[in-house]
C-alpha cells in the first residue's frame, strides 16, 4: 500500500435532509485486499471512477459493480477481488432513498442493486463524466448539481409521523433509547412499532439500535484511536469490554483490534481533506 486520498465535503444545504456527506477516495497504488463496507444509519451510493467495485455479503460470492445502491444492513459487506481504485460514495438518508430512488429504505434493506436500475439519470453516464473530471471540488459540484436537478420535488409518499420520529430519536441518541420507550413516546405497542418501522427502514427497531451504537463505536475509535476498549464500552453503555468485542464480531465480522490493525490507518480522520463546500 503505498497511500490513500480521502476526501469529504458536507451536502449542499438543500440536499443535507436527504444526502450526509460526499466522500472521494482514491488508493496510491494496490487497494486493501479486503475492507468492509461497515453498518451505519446510511444507505450507500458509490461511483466507481475506474474498475468495477467487487461487494459480496458474509459467505456469499463477490458481484462487480460500476455504480451501486445499497440498503440499511446490520452486518458488513466485504469489497475485495477488485482492482477498483478510486470513487465518490454517497450517504444518503432514508429520507433521500423515497426522494430519490422512489422507494422507501426498506425495500433495499440488506442488497446492493446496479444505481442505473433506480436513478433516473444514467449512473454510468454520471461516472464518465466524473472521470473526465480531473479534480475533486468539481466532482462534488457535479453530484450535487445533477441530485439538486434529480430530486423529486414531491418524495414518493412519506413515512408515517410516529416512524420519522422512531428513527430521529434512534439516530439522536445513538440507539440509546429502548424500544419499550420508544414505542411509548409514539403510543404505539412494541410490537405494532417493530412491524411499522421493520417494513419502513428494514431492520427492527432493536436492530438499528445495535447499529446505531455500533456507528457511534466506529466514529469514537477514528476520532481517539488510543481509546481502552473497557472505556469505550462503558462509554456506550455495553456491559463490558467482552460485549463490545461481540457485537464487533457480529456487526463487523471482527474484533475492534482486528479493525483497527487492518484498515483504521487507512480511514482515520486526520488522513482526509476535507473540500470547500458548493455554491450551487
Amino acid at each position: 500500500m503505498e497511500g490513500f486520498e480521502y476526501h469529504v465535503r458536507r451536502a449542499h444545504p438543500a440536499l443535507r435532509p436527504y444526502l450526509g456527506d460526499l466522500t472521494g477516495y482514491a488508493y496510491r497504488g494496490a487497494p486493501l485486499e479486503l475492507h468492509r463496507g461497515l453498518p451505519s444509519r446510511y444507505l450507500t451510493i458509490v461511483i466507481s471512477l475506474d474498475e468495477p467495485l467487487g461487494v459480496a455479503w458474509p459467505d456469499e460470492p463477490v458481484e462487480k459493480f460500476q455504480t451501486l445502491v445499497g440498503g440499511l444492513h446490520s452486518t458488513a459487506v466485504r469489497i475485495a477481488d477488485s482492482p477498483n481504485v478510486a470513487g465518490i460514495q454517497l450517504a444518503l438518508t432514508p429520507a433521500g432513498s423515497r426522494a430519490l430512488l422512489g422507494l422507501p429504505s426498506g425495500e433495499l434493506a440488506t442488497t446492493i442493486i446496479d444505481l442505473d436500475k433506480q436513478l433516473g439519470m444514467p449512473a454510468q453516464e454520471l461516472g464518465e463524466r466524473l472521470r473526465a473530471t480531473p479534480h475533486w471540488h468539481e466532482r462534488f459540484d457535479l453530484v450535487e448539481r445533477l441530485l439538486l436537478e434529480a430530486w423529486r420535488d414531491e418524495p414518493i409518499g412519506a413515512p408515517r409521523a410516529e416512524l420519522g420520529w422512531a428513527w430521529r430519536r434512534l439516530c439522536e441518541t445513538a440507539g440509546g433509547i429502548g424500544v419499550q420507550e420508544l414505542a411509548r413516546e409514539v403510543g404505539w405497542s412494541r410490537r405494532h412499532l417493530t412491524e411499522q418501522f421493520r417494513a419502513e427502514y428494514g431492520l427492527a427497531p432493536k436492530v438499528a439500535s445495535r447499529v446505531l451504537r455500533f456507528e457511534r463505536a466506529v466514529r469514537w475509535l477514528k476520532a481517539k484511536p488510543q481509546t481502552r476498549l473497557a472505556d469505550l464500552a462503558a462509554d456506550l453503555g455495553y456491559a463490558d469490554q467482552a460485549h463490545l468485542t461481540r457485537e464487533w464480531h457480529a456487526i463487523a465480522g471482527c474484533s475492534p483490534r482486528q479493525w483497527m490493525l487492518e484498515e483504521l490507518p487507512f480511514v482515520q480522520d486526520d488522513a482526509r481533506t476535507e473540500v470547500a463546500e458548493s455554491g450551487v
